[in-house]
Order: C-alpha cells, then sequence, then structure tokens
C-alpha cells in the first residue's frame, strides 16, 4: 500500500491527485459512518432518537477536534522536519502526538460521563429526551479516544507515504458500523445502546489499524521510545505546545460545527419545538459530510504545502493552494446543486414523511445548503495558513466563520426573516467569513 511520493519534486497536480482521491474515498467512508447512524436511528427509534442524537454530536465534534488538533499539529511540523532530513524529530512529534493525545482525551471524557446529566441539559436536551441522549452518551463516551486516535493516525499514515492504507482505515470502519447498526438495532433491537456501540466497534478497528501501521519497524514515521529523563519531558513539554498551536485552528473548526449545533439547538427548539431540531439534525448529519470532503481537499494539500514551505519552494506552494481552491470550489458547486434538486429523497433516508420534522427538512436544506461554496474556500483557506505556520491568521480566520458570525447570525437572522432566518444563518456566516478573505487579500496585493 505504501506509494512512492516525492513532495519537494513530482508535479504538484500529480502529487495532490495522489493523495485526494484515495483522501476523498477515505471520507465518503467517513461519511457514511456519520450517515448511516442517523438513518438507523431516525427509522429504526424515532424521530425523538434522531433529535437526542443531535443533542450529543457535539461531543462527537469535540472529540474530532481534538484528534485533528494533535494530527494536523504533528503533521505540519513533521512534514517540516522530514523536508530538512531530520527524521528523528519527525518520529519524535508523531509519538508525543499519539501519546499526549490518548492521555488528555482519556481524562477529559471520563470527567464528562460523570456529569452526564448536566453536559446534556447544557447541550439544549429537553427532558423529554434526556433518556435517550443520556444512553446513547453512556455507550460512546468511553471509547471516544479510539475516534480521536484514528483521526489523527491518518494525516501521519498519509505523510508517510501510504494514503490508500489510511483510506482502508475509513473503510474498514465504516462497513462494520453499518452492519453492526442494522444487526444491533433491527435484528437485536437494542436501541440507542445500539447505535452507540456499532459506532464505538468501528473506531476501536480503525484505531487498531493505525497503531498496527505505525508499530511497523520498515516506515520512516513510526513510534518510538520517549526518554523519561528531565531534558525529554522538557522536550515533551515544548514539543506539544508547537503541535497543538499549529493544530489549534483544526480543532476549532471542528468546535465551531459544535458550536452551530449547540446554538441551533437552542434556537430552533425556541421557535419549532422538538420537531425543529429533529429537522434541524437531518442537516446536522448532512452538514460534516460536506466538511469531509473540504477536509479532504485540505489535508490533501497540507503534506505539499508544508513540505515545500520547509523546503522554500514558494512556487510549489502556491500551486498546490490553487489546486485545493479550485478542486473546493467545483466540490461546493456540485453540492450545493445535489441538495437543492434532491432535499426530499436526502430527508427521506431519514425520516418518514409522516413526521412533522419532515416537512421542515425538506424546505430548509436548500436554503441551509447556500453557504457550501464558500466554506469550502474558508475551509481551504485556514489549512493553507496552518501549513505555512501562520497560525494566528488561521486562528483569526477560524473564531470570525465558526463563533463570531454564527452567533451573530442565528441571533439576528431569525428575527429578521423568520424560521427561514434560522436555516440561512450558517450560510451567511461562510458569506461574511470570505468576504474577510478577500479583503485581506486585496489590501495584501495592493
Amino acid at each position: 500500500m505504501k506509494e512512492t511520493l516525492d513532495f519537494g519534486t513530482m508535479e504538484v497536480s500529480r502529487l495532490f491527485r495522489k493523495l485526494f482521491f484515495p483522501t476523498l474515498l477515505g471520507m465518503v467512508f467517513s461519511a457514511v459512518f456519520v450517515i448511516t447512524d442517523g438513518i438507523f436511528v431516525g427509522r429504526g427509534i424515532g424521530s425523538d432518537a434522531l433529535a437526542a442524537v443531535n443533542i450529543t454530536a457535539p461531543l462527537f465534534l469535540i472529540n474530532t477536534g481534538i484528534g485533528l488538533m494533535f494530527g494536523v499539529g504533528a503533521s505540519v511540523a513533521a512534514s517540516i522536519a522530514l523536508s530538512r532530513g531530520r527524521e528523528r524529530l519527525a518520529r519524535a512529534y508523531i509519538t508525543q502526538s499519539v501519546c499526549v493525545g490518548s492521555l488528555l482525551l482519556v481524562l477529559l471524557w471520563g470527567i464528562v460521563l460523570c456529569f452526564a446529566p448536566q453536559v446534556a441539559r447544557f447541550f439544549g436536551s429537553s427532558e423529554r429526551l434526556l433518556p435517550l441522549a443520556l444512553e446513547y452518551m453512556h455507550w460512546f463516551l468511553p471509547f471516544f479516544v479510539f475516534s480521536a486516535l484514528l483521526n489523527s493516525g491518518m494525516f501521519f499514515v498519509r505523510l508517510d507515504g501510504s494514503p490508500r492504507y489510511a483510506m482502508l482505515c475509513n473503510v474498514v470502519p465504516a462497513l462494520i458500523n453499518i452492519a453492526l447498526d442494522y444487526w444491533f438495532i433491527f435484528g437485536l433491537g437494542w436501541g440507542m445502546m445500539g447505535a452507540a456501540l456499532a459506532t464505538s466497534l468501528g473506531y476501536i478497528l480503525g484505531a487498531l489499524m493505525i497503531v498496527g501501521y505505525l508499530l511497523r519497524p520498515d516506515i520512516t514515521l513510526r513510534l518510538m521510545s520517549l526518554q523519561r529523563t528531565r531534558s525529554g519531558w522538557r522536550q515533551l513539554c515544548r514539543h506539544t505546545r508547537t503541535i497543538m498551536r499549529l493544530g489549534l485552528s483544526s480543532f476549532l473548526c471542528e468546535a465551531a460545527i459544535a458550536t452551530m449545533m449547540f446554538v441551533g439547538n437552542y434556537v430552533f427548539m425556541h421557535y419549532l419545538h422538538e420537531d425543529g431540531v429533529a429537522a434541524f439534525s437531518i442537516a446536522c448529519y448532512f452538514f460534516p459530510i460536506i466538511f469531509m470532503v473540504y477536509n479532504a481537499i485540505a489535508q490533501s494539500a497540507q503534506p505539499i504545502l508544508s513540505y515545500n514551505h520547509g523546503c522554500g519552494a514558494r512556487g510549489r506552494v502556491h500551486q498546490a493552494l490553487r489546486q485545493a481552491l479550485i478542486t473546493a470550489v467545483a466540490a461546493g458547486a456540485l453540492c450545493l446543486a445535489v441538495t437543492a434538486l434532491f432535499s426530499p429523497q436526502i430527508v427521506r433516508w431519514f425520516l418518514e414523511p409522516h413526521y412533522p420534522a419532515y416537512a421542515l427538512a425538506v424546505e430548509g436544506l436548500p436554503l441551509f445548503a447556500c453557504g457550501f461554496v464558500f466554506f469550502g474556500v474558508n475551509i481551504v483557506s485556514i489549512g493553507y495558513f496552518q501549513s505555512l505556520e501562520r497560525d494566528r491568521m488561521a486562528l483569526l480566520i477560524t473564531l470570525l466563520r465558526g463563533f463570531v458570525f454564527i452567533v451573530l447570525c442565528f441571533g439576528l437572522l431569525p428575527l429578521w426573516l423568520g424560521a427561514a432566518g434560522i436555516w440561512l444563518a450558517v450560510p451567511m456566516a461562510e458569506l461574511l467569513t470570505f468576504l474577510f478573505l478577500v479583503t485581506v487579500y486585496c489590501r495584501r496585493e495592493k
């Protein structure tokens, strides 16, 4: 599965294609991983169960964000180290990322599990949805460390020159999840416990595939033993700060989706009650799928950008950015067209037409999709700044699109446009971020 990828000399467009298509296919199966849960929960358990899963969705996104933070940060640092011939330093970044990230997550989710009812209410759960949300949380929180390890580990596998194996680390768990979801929910009747357990077992398998690869002695970016001396601990702290600084924007991108769900759940509950939250949950299942497509573009460009940035090859950096932006715009236009044309069919995957939430989702999903093109450009731009170690600009863009603009739009647009304003809040936030990027670019050119 290992390929010969020379990030410094191979033609940029060819290199991008070799990375992009396996990464995209892997992300598609990650999307299948997410969407399968929604389909089986909605059809096998009901509308309230779908809303309850959406209440807990911010926890998934925070966990994925932590995994991406350590994955992107370590991958950028390791790419630059490899471009300068420092293989041992690259291995140290990878190993420390895996160890520190896993330890942090075990501690975090242990604390959250102790206060599960309070957390569910904080994320907007009503008393009617609370038992379903708690059942789901108790069966996925203990296994979240495997999910984060899967998300971060794929960066290291791709950087080592094995994008097709990284793809398999998504494909195999997704197929296992589909089979177990059907068996646990429809065959055994395990309800929310079955849905959460199927997802957790898929994550465990994917994480074991990643660790198995990184333990091989014949690869460049293999795991290594950590020094347990005073200088070793100082190096660990220094490298961890570098990893978290470079990867912070990736964490905040996921936290931004969590914020969107968190604020959206409250707004939909206020204006449209439980049926509104159930309709919004379909958009929330759909949105990470689009995000994964753009993530595939950004993650494919990242090692090319970082490696050539480390070498000082600015022309190749600009070629890689241009390739990523063109791909993002084309993907955004295609996703918008598909959503606008087939929104009834998409909603029917999750809910039968007799549910009140069905009509709300069919009407709202095309409005929600209006910002997909801007979303793609914004995500690629954040990845570009991260890859070039310009973490402050990446952080600023992430904070604007994911927190400042989204909260303002959710608060103001429903007052002016009613229910349509709730659905248009996310596209408007993406558009405002895009305009900010255009302004920055024009000022820099001037």
